[in-house]
């Protein structure tokens, strides 16, 4: 039976500069600024374990195009660890490390081949006489706005066919929208997998053929939530399996706290702890926001300490010698306020007009320019997403509504 076995990854964004954190402890944000090359390492450490024919990276190497001396250093190194095994290495470029980027290079082992600016074929034959096209293309540039897709040939020729694409899968989100990409192109090539980039949430497009987004192995930030790795997949002439594993070093999490029946501060701090509790990870460090909702307003003293950020600094006191820590990144909380609509809506045409205009709002570009624009802000800012922005119109709603309603 022909078989194929290969690590599919993407995004390693190595040597991230990790914006806007820090303000971390020194050992956690040092933890946090190596937590991209760990995680490379331990992709490295699992292919070698699991004896892979050969590895795909399918985009975004570096996090910049200048590509660091240190970042490419270290990646060649590893390439190295791979091919004393004898395994290879098929990578292309992403809209962070395109080829039009002017930067030092530095030469990699022979086991590794990057695909150039135009769509080619790899060719990679096993002892056994099994035979691979791989497909793909570097960025020759940042901004790829085209539909590569129809330069890919169709698969023919070899027992095995996998793609390598960085791109947007069209209506999926609104994030860069470079190479885009309809499921039906990929489907209609005929290749037996499809080892996709870009996007930094790992998700399956189609098991038939597999169509994969591996996310990316490590989170930068809290946007990139939960476990992050890479993917290990067998092709057989009967199918293929795909199997996930962990790689990150450092995870982002968040939580949710149920503040109802607690009735004073030791009640929500002990709720706290065994949230922390609850998040820990052996060996790995864990960034995590806590949001207390349905806190009791009454609870004067509990609010108080949580504005302060009392609460906080007790939380995150215990963790900072801990190698295994759950640091408590942000810590939110709502009151558990009733606000009746229809009951508002008799006492005044007022509240009326309001929440006719609060469901009419759509538009948060006009009062957030100021900060998005700003030349120093904007560089720790990133573009907000769409359940970001309905999160944020509903929190001001609650607070508008709080101070209206205040006897």
């Amino acid at each position: 039976m022909k078989q194929v076995k290969f690590l599919h990854t993407a995004d390693l964004h190595l040597d991230s500069p990790m914006v806007g954190l820090r303000h971390l402890p020194k050992a956690i944000f040092q933890r946090l600024q190596e937590s991209t090359f760990k995680a490379l390492s331990n992709m490295m450490d699992e292919a070698i374990k699991q004896k892979v024919d050969f590895v795909v990276i399918a985009g975004d190497l570096y996090d910049g195009e200048d590509r660091s001396i240190r970042a490419q250093a270290f990646l060649r190194n590893e390439m190295a660890r791979l091919a004393e095994k004898g395994i290879k290495v098929f990578a292309i470029h992403g809209n962070h490390d395109h080829l039009g980027a002017q930067s030092v290079a530095i030469d990699f082992p022979d086991n590794v081949r990057f695909f150039n600016g135009q769509v080619e074929t790899a060719v990679y034959k096993k002892d056994d006489g099994t035979l691979v096209h791989l497909y793909g293309f570097s960025y020759p540039e940042r901004h790829v706005m085209e539909r590569w897709i129809e330069k890919y040939p169709r698969g023919v020729g070899a027992d095995f066919h996998i793609g390598l694409l960085h791109g947007h899968f069209e209506g999926a989100s609104d994030h860069g929208k470079y190479a885009p990409f309809r499921l039906s192109d990929l489907i209609d090539k005929g290749y037996d997998y499809w080892a996709l980039g870009h996007i930094h949430k790992k998700s399956f497009l189609s098991e038939q053929p597999y169509i994969v987004y591996p996310g990316n192995p490590q989170g930068r930030n809290r946007k990139e939530l939960g476990d992050k790795g890479a993917y290990i997949v067998n092709l057989t002439d009967s199918g293929a399996e795909v199997s996930f594993i962990e790689t990150a070093d450092v995870i982002w999490d968040e939580t949710v706290i149920d503040a109802k029946d607690a009735a004073g501060f030791n009640g929500i701090y002990e709720k706290c702890l065994a949230a922390i509790e609850g998040n820990r990870r052996d060996g790995k460090g864990v960034l995590m926001d806590i949001r207390i909702e349905r806190l009791n307003p009454e609870l004067s003293d509990v609010v108080d300490k949580i504005d302060s950020g009392e609460l906080l600094e007790l939380l995150q006191d215990a963790e900072k010698g801990e190698d295994s820590f759950v640091w408590v990144h942000k810590l939110h909380f709502s009151e558990d306020v009733v606000i009746d609509r229809g009951n508002l809506i008799k006492q005044s045409d007022f509240y009326e007009e309001l929440f006719k205009t609060i469901e009419q709002y759509d538009d948060l570009n006009e009062p957030l320019s100021p900060l998005f624009l700003h030349s120093q802000a904007r560089r720790y800012l990133e573009v907000l997403s769409e359940s970001e922005r309905e999160q944020l119109v509903r929190e001001a709603e609650q607070l508008l509504l709080q101070q209206l309603t205040k006897t």
